[in-house]
């Protein structure tokens, strides 16, 4: 089990009884829709943005609190988590990492107010997980930069600010952030559509985007390298939402298990039953030791997670969270097979962690990479 220090046990605490007392009772009606209502009591209360450095509204705080809220919200509202996710670990981690004083300016307060959101766009038509393939360019022209080229797959669009897009420039890859208000014009909407959890996805074109210089985010020799650091913090995010959704489950199947009478007695009272959940609380913990240790590791390196360890953290939690969904799905029987159910939805969340921020194959990648190159982790 995690040893927190005060301020830390804090931060959990009062997100377990928010939670508890404001978002339970709707957690499961959202269905994929972002809860606006408690995205805005998280904001009133300080905790959006806990990550976020105090001059642009967050708490001051590291990535790990970071990660501890979207646990402590996730068991009992995934949905809400999975903005809390969204705007610490994702867009807005690079933005502080690697944006302009103006941009940083500009973007973070309406994000920790709540406001605002910033999405990023990453996968092309033709180039998912080879980044490499990506052919959206930031072109030199007349002493400007002129982004142009098209995204997939881009969650928050409909309600985000801006949006950090990853481009290619002369000299390699890179980032940069647009405002989608201001450049209203000149992004093209192609189309918005919808995945497994209900989760409104954009694919659209950018024409002729100037971006001043205080936009770009990573480029040059050390771009791709940067944009991978922050990439990694999002792996870790998204490690931390499995463990949230997985915890949620588990939750879920104890308590059925114990009120649920067959044969005169609890089911959870059965070996069969006992053992599943026994698999599952080990598979969670493991999951959580793995997310957790890879994040203390990076706030001991300048924050910056080590490469295998947010490969391995983001691999094993999405194994994780499809197993203890669909083991609890077991448990609660016909009942948790219905539409509308939450095992339904949990499955359908579940999911789609093993795809986003890096494939499962991907990540295996990156861990037999960092093998063949460093050798197997320190024992210490």
């Amino acid at each position: 089990m995690l040893s927190l220090s005060a301020e830390q046990e804090m931060v959990v605490s009062s997100l377990e009884e928010l939670a508890q007392n404001e978002f339970s009772d709707a957690a499961f009606s959202w269905d994929g829709d972002i809860p606006l209502e408690n995205i805005e009591l998280l904001a009133d209360r300080g905790y959006l943005g806990l990550n976020i450095s105090e001059e642009y509204g967050g708490g001051g705080m590291g990535e790990f609190e970071a990660m501890l809220s979207i646990e402590a919200v996730g068991q009992v509202c995934p949905d809400t988590a999975e903005y809390l996710y969204n705007q610490q670990m994702v867009a807005p981690r690079g933005i502080e990492m690697f944006g302009s004083d103006t941009v940083k300016d500009r973007y973070l307060p309406g994000v920790t107010a709540g406001e605002d959101a910033i999405a990023i766009a990453i996968s092309e038509p033709e180039a998912g997980s080879d980044v490499g393939a990506m052919s959206t360019t930031v072109e030199e022209e007349n002493g400007e930069l002129v982004l142009n080229g098209e995204k997939v797959w881009v969650s928050n669009i409909p309600h985000a600010s801006a949006c950090v897009v990853w481009a290619r420039f002369p000299d390699g890859l890179g980032s940069v952030i647009i405002d989608l208000d201001d450049n209203e014009d000149s992004v093209e909407i192609e189309q918005h559509y919808t995945n497994m959890a209900n989760h409104t996805q954009t694919q659209f074109r950018m024409h002729d985007i100037v971006v001043p210089e205080t936009h770009v985010l990573t480029r040059g020799k050390d771009g791709f390298k940067q944009q991978l650091q922050a990439l990694n913090w999002e792996r870790l995010g998204s490690a931390t939402l499995s463990n949230a959704i997985g915890r949620c489950a588990l939750d879920k199947a104890l308590e059925y298990g114990q009120q649920r009478e067959q044969f005169d007695q609890p089911i959870a009272d059965f070996q069969g039953i006992e053992w599943k959940l026994a698999d599952m609380v080990k598979e969670l913990e493991a999951s959580r030791s793995l997310t957790y240790r890879a994040a203390l590791n990076a706030e001991e390196q300048g924050r910056i997670p080590d490469r295998m360890d947010a490969s391995l953290a983001k691999l094993y939690s999405g194994e994780m969270v499809e197993t203890v969904v669909s083991e609890s799905l077991q448990v609660h029987g016909a009942n948790g097979y219905q539409q509308g159910h939450a095992l339904e939805y949990l499955h359908r969340l579940a999911r789609g962690r093993r795809l986003a921020a890096g494939t499962d194959e991907i990540q295996k990648n990156q861990i037999a990479a960092a093998l063949k190159r460093d050798g197997l982790p320190s024992l210490t």
